[in-house]
């Protein structure tokens, strides 16, 4: 079969959609976020399937409406239905509260209990399951991000014998803190049942490889290139590359520029004055680094206090997670920062810190990149980060200044032309904000120049198109 009209399938957590019941009636709402808007015109393309989890159990007409959206959307779903003990244990257990933290470098945050493990292993099973029922002999098999990593290996048990590949989405860690998984052993042979494996940075790609060739016996590298290492694994060969994710470059670029957005920004700039804003926009997620950034914004008007009553952080924290209870105590530490902060520098007429907790439609947020003369986008440890890029997209006047952390995955391709910063440097990124605040609009139009044309090259169309290229190719 032509390469070309080869099926992709995508496997992920979630479909890009969720399944609820309001009012007496069972509903379809499409999903948003970074993983929905890279993939879907990806699998669109290919006449493709997505399987997972539509946001409910059994109980839903799930089939009748999964099949009016893929009507409308030109590609078909598949669900995976779990239960509410499956989502609590194998979700928000083992996903979210063993291998986020500790792929995000914070072993403090991490819980290791032994059945949400084996209810990760169950729930990565039953999509197995699902995929091996659905998929065709030439289909492209494609499955994404942490919460799955054991799918590959219960394909094989099954008797999968074709190619598959996975993405990561978030970061891999180093191999002294996945030493720490009491599973390190499992998830590794998860992995490496694929025949590629893809990350978001050479780092993550590095960190990975290390911890193969340490802790699996035999392993080692046959092979180096700029973007791949090829690895042997007693009898198996296994591609692993860094894919860096990126985002629509002309679709945030024009919609920057529509009237509503315009709009939006402007009345949003009036209230505020002359002040100058600097933009912070994160999920809820100890992550994203918001305590020390409000730390940070804090010791700069200190130690600058020409910055008083002249610039505004605008912090939007966008609710997330809200179950899990070190989400619930970061929500009330984070209020209680900027309560505090404001409570020593607020004078009549300017308050430092504007908080919000709250979603955005995608004309405000548009419209707050458009507003904010600085983005401040400081995370302890991401994958990518794409506000960092969505805030450059959008800069369509070239005034804006990104500020990065170096612990996002963004900064490999960006650093360059960003103000990169260590956010636990609370001085070194309080330095930072005072020296974008003074910027020169020649200095900033040539930092922002260089950040659009860098991500307008290296658009999410292309980093599909790359992933798909090694997929495609012969092993």
């Amino acid at each position: 079969m032509n390469d070309k009209n080869r099926r992709l399938v995508v496997i992920s957590n979630r479909l890009p959609l969720a399944v609820s019941r309001e009012e007496g009636e069972w509903r379809i709402r499409k999903s948003a976020g970074g993983l929905v808007s890279a993939l879907q015109p990806v699998v669109k393309d290919h006449h493709g399937l997505w399987i997972g989890w539509p946001g409910c159990g059994d109980e839903a007409p799930c089939r009748a409406l999964l099949d009016d959206f893929s009507g409308r959307e030109g590609f078909s779903l598949e669900g995976v239905p779990l239960s509410e003990e499956e989502v609590e244990r194998f979700y928000w257990g083992f996903s979210n509260e063993s291998l986020w933290p500790l792929f995000h470098d914070l072993l403090g945050y991490c819980r290791f209990d032994i059945e949400n493990w084996r209810s990760y292993v169950e729930v990565n099973g039953h999509f197995a399951e699902t995929v091996a029922k659905a998929a065709q002999k030439d289909d492209l098999i494609w499955v994404q991000d942490y919460q799955l990593i054991l799918v590959g290996q219960a394909l094989r048990n099954l008797g999968f014998a074709q190619n598959l590949a996975f993405f990561q989405h978030i970061p891999f860690p180093s191999l002294d803190l996945f030493w720490r998984l009491p599973w390190k052993d499992e998830i590794l042979r998860g992995l490496l049942a694929y025949d590629l494996i893809g990350f978001q940075t050479s780092r993550d790609r590095r960190n990975f490889v290390h911890c193969v060739v340490t802790l699996v016996p035999g392993a080692e590298v046959l092979q180096r290139r700029r973007h791949i290492t090829l690895l042997k694994v007693g009898e198996r060969l296994v591609t692993v590359g860094h894919f860096p994710i990126s985002i629509d470059y002309n679709e945030y670029n024009n919609l920057a520029q529509s009237p509503e957005v315009v709009a939006e920004a402007k009345s949003l700039r009036s209230k505020y004055g002359d002040h100058k804003l600097v933009l912070g926009l994160d999920r809820l997620d100890y992550t994203k680094g918001v305590p020390e950034r409000f730390l940070a914004f804090e010791r700069a008007l200190e130690k600058y206090p020409e910055l008083q009553q002249r610039i505004t952080l605008l912090q939007v924290v966008v609710p997330s997670r809200s179950l899990i209870p070190d989400y619930r105590n970061l929500k009330g530490m984070v209020e209680q920062m900027a309560g505090r902060i404001n409570g020593r520098f607020a004078v009549p007429g300017w308050t430092p810190i504007q908080y919000y907790f709250r979603h955005l439609t995608q004309t405000q947020l548009l419209a707050h990149y458009l507003s904010a003369e600085i983005g401040l986008v400081t995370p302890l440890r991401d994958g990518m980060n794409l506000v960092s890029k969505e805030y450059c997209a959008a800069n369509v006047n070239l005034n804006g200044v990104l500020i990065l952390s170096e612990f996002a995955g963004a900064a490999e391709q960006l650093g360059s032309s960003a103000l990169l910063v260590n956010p636990y440097d609370i001085d070194g990124t309080a330095d930072a904000i005072s020296y974008a605040y003074g910027m020169s609009a020649e200095e900033k139009r040539h930092r922002m120049l260089r950040l659009r044309i860098a991500i307008s090259r290296n658009n999410v169309h292309r980093w599909a198109r790359n992933f798909l290229e090694e997929m495609k190719s012969p092993r």
